[in-house]
């Protein structure tokens, strides 16, 4: 239900012209949202084009890496959502990925500090206790590793404890943690794997046997007010903690997404083509060389790379249940559903 206590809030939302920022906009915007936001107001690079949307948004353009802009976006808000992150497949230099992922969420907690916002939630990732290797139905007690996979790992793991040591009675925090956001306008999955579908060859890697957790983007965005809402209404408990957030059991992760390709009407050829992971990983090697070599002339980001390949072909799996017991949470859409969404987008596109 909607919550009372804290109608006309003034809630901003970094990377609100992402994926899943647009998402939690919407979410905000929907008439079953647990918060009642009065203002909207977007911080992002570019525009996400809602201004005229709704009177009670407002954009403002800026970097989160810029201090004094992001300080000016956070003055008379009472609630932050921080998705704002550049998500790394193995390419971006770690210099860009620290002062993105873990310097600017230093830059949103000292800007919170200094204007008085009381709340926030954290978008943060399962990557922050991923290491490359084996994560099997694990919980919120899995540590950190000693060395993670990549920097963009690294960079939110390091997020995560900057928000944990700033957390007090005063400028409460959650921590949420999605795993593989799929839905429409998918930046990372549907479009490459619908592509290669329609040229005839379907690569899929690994040997279809690895689990991976996914959630819809939709249902993620909704744990993001769920969480808000139990924080803001006295649930002590929670402020500070770290939340695994997922809306299915685990799955192939080629598996999982081929149920769009084929929801859209194509076909899977070869049916059974599956490339071993050690050639996998090599191709992920040369493709990670092209890019490099190509970056005076053109930037890019491949989505196939080393770190793709080891992350599409090592099981991690885990759970909701502190979530669910914690602040409520419950995936607003059904499976069925939000497949159903994702195909009709896709289709229409």
């Amino acid at each position: 239900m909607p919550q009372t206590d804290h109608e006309g809030l003034n809630v901003l939302v970094t990377g609100g012209s992402g994926f899943l920022g647009k998402a939690i906009v919407r979410e905000l915007l929907d008439p079953t949202s647990p918060i009642t936001p009065l203002k909207i107001r977007i911080f992002d690079l570019k525009d996400p084009g809602l201004n005229g949307s709704d009177p009670g948004i407002e954009f403002v353009q800026g970097d989160i890496r810029d201090k004094k802009t992001v300080s000016e976006a956070c003055k008379g808000i009472d609630l932050v959502i921080h998705s704002a992150a550049i998500i790394d497949w193995g390419t971006i230099t770690e210099e860009e990925i620290y002062s993105v992922n873990t310097a600017g969420t230093q830059n949103i907690v000292d800007a919170c500090k200094e204007n008085g916002v009381r709340y926030l939630i954290f978008t943060s990732s399962l990557d922050a206790v991923y290491s490359g290797k084996p994560l099997v139905n694990i919980d919120e007690t899995q540590p950190y590793p000693e060395s993670h996979r990549t920097s963009y790992c690294r960079s939110k793991s390091l997020a995560e404890q900057i928000i944990a040591k700033e957390t007090n009675s005063d400028f409460k925090t959650v921590i949420l943690r999605p795993s593989d956001i799929w839905g429409e306008s998918d930046p990372y999955h549907i479009a490459s794997l619908v592509n290669m579908a329609k040229s005839g060859f379907y690569v899929r890697i690994g040997n279809g046997k690895a689990k991976t957790q996914h959630v819809y983007v939709g249902n993620m965005a909704y744990a993001h007010l769920q969480a808000a809402s139990a924080l803001m209404n006295g649930s002590e408990n929670i402020s500070g903690q770290v939340y695994f957030i997922t809306d299915a059991p685990g799955e192939n992760f080629f598996k999982f997404f081929d149920k769009i390709v084929v929801g859209m009407g194509y076909k899977i050829k070869p049916k059974n083509f599956w490339i071993p992971r050690p050639i996998a990983y090599a191709m992920g090697s040369m493709a990670e060389i092209f890019a490099f070599l190509m970056r005076p002339v053109k930037k890019t980001q491949p989505k196939f790379s080393r770190f793709a390949v080891v992350y599409t072909c090592t099981e991690y799996t885990f759970n909701s249940k502190k979530a669910a017991r914690d602040f409520g949470f419950s995936p607003k859409y059904s499976h069925d559903e939000a497949l159903t969404r994702t195909i009709e987008y896709y289709k229409n596109q």
